[in-house]
């Protein structure tokens, strides 16, 4: 028999039977990406949408505010399964909500793995120091036939916390 508290856990969490959550993260060296990017300068423009660029470039300091989204990135392909070369580093973009959190656009190729994957969420946390840059992503999928975001959705959006 179940003490009295572990029942009302167990009984709030039949009311979330079909959701897998999974998690990716990744840390980054932000000088390493500077140097990569002094090196092949075209690396910017590969990576980061025009939006991030945008964003990033006008931070104080930008190279830890690209290490941040380039790991994001990274944390997101780990939550979400799939390896380099399945998506563009494009098709995941990392923006920000109006009150500074971060968020998750996916597009094209990226987008559609998560949809058949049924994912319905990601959230993102982005961290960063002198040296280093890390990001944690978690997808939230469910085991429905339908994802949980709606038909008519062009962007899978997700809301984060974070830088």
């Amino acid at each position: 028999m179940l003490p009295n508290s572990l029942k009302r856990i167990n009984e709030q969490a039949d009311g979330y039977d079909g959701i897998m959550l999974k998690s990716g993260i990744d840390i980054i060296e932000i000088g390493r990406l500077e140097r990569s990017i002094e090196r092949h300068p075209r690396l910017l423009a590969r990576v980061f949408t025009p939006a991030e660029l945008a964003y990033c470039l006008a931070r104080h300091r930008p190279g830890a505010s690209l290490a941040a989204r380039f790991a994001a990135k990274e944390a997101v392909m780990k939550a979400l399964g799939i390896g380099l070369g399945r998506c563009s580093w494009q098709d995941i973009e990392i923006t920000r909500e109006q009150g500074g959190r971060p968020r998750v656009i996916l597009h094209n190729r990226a987008r559609q793995l998560a949809r058949e994957m049924g994912v319905g969420e990601i959230n993102v946390s982005l961290s960063h120091c002198h040296a280093y840059a890390a990001a944690v992503a978690l997808a939230e999928s469910s085991f429905s036939e339908e994802p949980l975001m709606g038909a008519g959705d062009h962007s899978m959006v997700q809301k984060n916390s974070g830088l």
